[in-house]
Protein backbone atom coordinates (compact mmCIF):
# COMPACT_ATOMS: atom_id res chain seq x y z
CA UNK A 1 0.00 0.00 0.00
CA UNK A 2 1.33 3.25 -1.28
CA UNK A 3 1.73 6.28 2.05
CA UNK A 4 2.73 9.55 2.32
CA UNK A 5 2.60 12.44 4.36
CA UNK A 6 1.76 14.92 1.33
CA UNK A 7 -1.42 14.01 -0.58
CA UNK A 8 0.09 14.38 -4.47
CA UNK A 9 3.24 12.37 -3.43
CA UNK A 10 0.78 9.35 -2.22
CA UNK A 11 -1.47 9.42 -5.16
CA UNK A 12 1.91 9.56 -7.67
CA UNK A 13 2.90 5.97 -5.10
CA UNK A 14 -0.37 4.66 -5.74
CA UNK A 15 -0.26 4.80 -9.43
CA UNK A 16 2.94 3.48 -9.95
CA UNK A 17 2.10 0.57 -7.43
CA UNK A 18 -1.30 -0.31 -9.57
CA UNK A 19 0.84 0.21 -12.57
CA UNK A 20 3.07 -2.92 -11.50
CA UNK A 21 0.27 -5.16 -10.73
CA UNK A 22 -1.56 -5.13 -13.78
CA UNK A 23 -2.72 -7.92 -15.39
CA UNK A 24 -3.80 -8.66 -18.91
CA UNK A 25 -7.37 -10.38 -19.29
CA UNK A 26 -8.05 -12.35 -22.85
CA UNK A 27 -11.40 -11.82 -23.70
CA UNK A 28 -13.52 -14.23 -25.97
CA UNK A 29 -15.32 -11.99 -28.69
CA UNK A 30 -14.06 -8.78 -26.13
CA UNK A 31 -17.39 -9.48 -24.56
CA UNK A 32 -16.61 -12.52 -22.20
CA UNK A 33 -14.06 -14.89 -21.08
CA UNK A 34 -13.08 -18.04 -22.68
CA UNK A 35 -13.41 -20.70 -20.30
CA UNK A 36 -14.89 -21.18 -16.41
CA UNK A 37 -12.56 -20.28 -14.28
CA UNK A 38 -12.62 -20.46 -10.14
CA UNK A 39 -10.15 -17.99 -7.66
CA UNK A 40 -9.63 -17.78 -4.13
CA UNK A 41 -8.58 -15.71 -1.78
CA UNK A 42 -8.71 -16.16 1.89
CA UNK A 43 -12.39 -17.31 2.75
CA UNK A 44 -13.66 -16.10 -0.56
CA UNK A 45 -14.51 -18.01 -3.42
CA UNK A 46 -15.78 -17.02 -6.63
CA UNK A 47 -17.01 -18.97 -9.72
CA UNK A 48 -16.43 -16.95 -13.11
CA UNK A 49 -17.94 -18.47 -16.23
CA UNK A 50 -18.51 -17.42 -20.14
CA UNK A 51 -22.13 -16.09 -21.29
CA UNK A 52 -23.64 -15.76 -24.73
CA UNK A 53 -24.36 -12.60 -25.95
CA UNK A 54 -26.97 -10.50 -24.58
CA UNK A 55 -26.73 -11.74 -20.76
CA UNK A 56 -25.36 -9.08 -19.28
CA UNK A 57 -23.27 -9.46 -15.89
CA UNK A 58 -24.55 -11.31 -13.45
CA UNK A 59 -22.66 -10.98 -10.42
CA UNK A 60 -22.96 -9.39 -7.00
CA UNK A 61 -21.48 -5.70 -6.06
CA UNK A 62 -17.98 -6.02 -5.79
CA UNK A 63 -17.77 -8.19 -9.01
CA UNK A 64 -19.89 -6.84 -11.17
CA UNK A 65 -17.45 -3.24 -10.33
CA UNK A 66 -14.49 -5.45 -11.42
CA UNK A 67 -16.27 -6.39 -14.77
CA UNK A 68 -17.61 -2.87 -15.43
CA UNK A 69 -14.43 -1.69 -15.30
CA UNK A 70 -13.40 -4.28 -17.24
CA UNK A 71 -15.24 -3.93 -20.41
CA UNK A 72 -16.90 -7.48 -19.91
CA UNK A 73 -20.43 -7.72 -21.22
CA UNK A 74 -21.73 -11.11 -20.77
CA UNK A 75 -20.69 -13.06 -17.51
CA UNK A 76 -22.30 -15.17 -14.97
CA UNK A 77 -20.22 -14.86 -11.61
CA UNK A 78 -21.21 -16.50 -8.29
CA UNK A 79 -19.79 -15.80 -5.20
CA UNK A 80 -19.20 -18.69 -2.28
CA UNK A 81 -18.06 -18.49 0.83
CA UNK A 82 -17.49 -14.92 2.41
CA UNK A 83 -19.78 -12.18 1.34
CA UNK A 84 -16.75 -9.47 2.09
CA UNK A 85 -16.13 -7.18 -0.97
CA UNK A 86 -12.06 -6.98 -0.47
CA UNK A 87 -11.73 -10.75 -0.37
CA UNK A 88 -14.79 -11.32 -2.84
CA UNK A 89 -12.24 -8.86 -5.33
CA UNK A 90 -9.07 -10.31 -4.45
CA UNK A 91 -10.71 -13.97 -5.33
CA UNK A 92 -11.79 -12.53 -8.87
CA UNK A 93 -8.22 -11.14 -9.39
CA UNK A 94 -7.12 -14.73 -8.95
CA UNK A 95 -9.55 -16.12 -10.72
CA UNK A 96 -9.05 -13.59 -14.24
CA UNK A 97 -5.34 -14.26 -13.55
CA UNK A 98 -5.94 -18.01 -14.39
CA UNK A 99 -7.88 -17.13 -17.59
CA UNK A 100 -6.07 -18.17 -20.38
CA UNK A 101 -6.54 -17.27 -24.40
CA UNK A 102 -6.98 -20.06 -27.07
CA UNK A 103 -3.78 -18.49 -28.53
CA UNK A 104 -1.86 -19.28 -25.15
CA UNK A 105 -2.98 -22.96 -25.02
CA UNK A 106 -2.63 -23.30 -28.26
CA UNK A 107 1.13 -22.21 -28.51
CA UNK A 108 1.91 -23.95 -24.75
CA UNK A 109 0.66 -27.34 -26.50
CA UNK A 110 2.72 -26.93 -29.72
CA UNK A 111 -1.05 -26.41 -31.98
CA UNK A 112 -2.50 -23.95 -33.89
CA UNK A 113 -5.72 -21.92 -32.64
CA UNK A 114 -8.05 -23.77 -35.49
CA UNK A 115 -6.64 -27.31 -34.42
CA UNK A 116 -7.92 -26.51 -30.98
CA UNK A 117 -11.12 -24.74 -31.36
CA UNK A 118 -12.07 -27.75 -34.33
CA UNK A 119 -11.40 -30.16 -31.26
CA UNK A 120 -13.53 -27.75 -28.69
CA UNK A 121 -16.79 -28.07 -31.24
CA UNK A 122 -16.05 -31.89 -32.22
CA UNK A 123 -16.15 -32.26 -28.16
CA UNK A 124 -19.20 -30.08 -27.74
CA UNK A 125 -21.31 -32.10 -30.88
CA UNK A 126 -20.46 -34.95 -29.22
CA UNK A 127 -21.60 -33.84 -25.92
CA UNK A 128 -25.24 -32.51 -26.73
CA UNK A 129 -26.56 -35.48 -28.13
CA UNK A 130 -26.01 -37.34 -25.26
CA UNK A 131 -27.40 -34.98 -23.14
CA UNK A 132 -30.85 -35.03 -25.82
CA UNK A 133 -30.14 -38.81 -24.78
CA UNK A 134 -30.63 -38.32 -21.02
Amino acid sequence: MARHAKVPEAIRKATEAAKRTMIRVPLREGRTLHHDVEGRHGAGKVLLRAAPAGTGIIAGGPMRAVFETLGVQDVVAKSLGTSNPYNMVRATFAALKKEDSPRSVAARRGLKVSVLQSRRRDNNEEAAPAAAEA
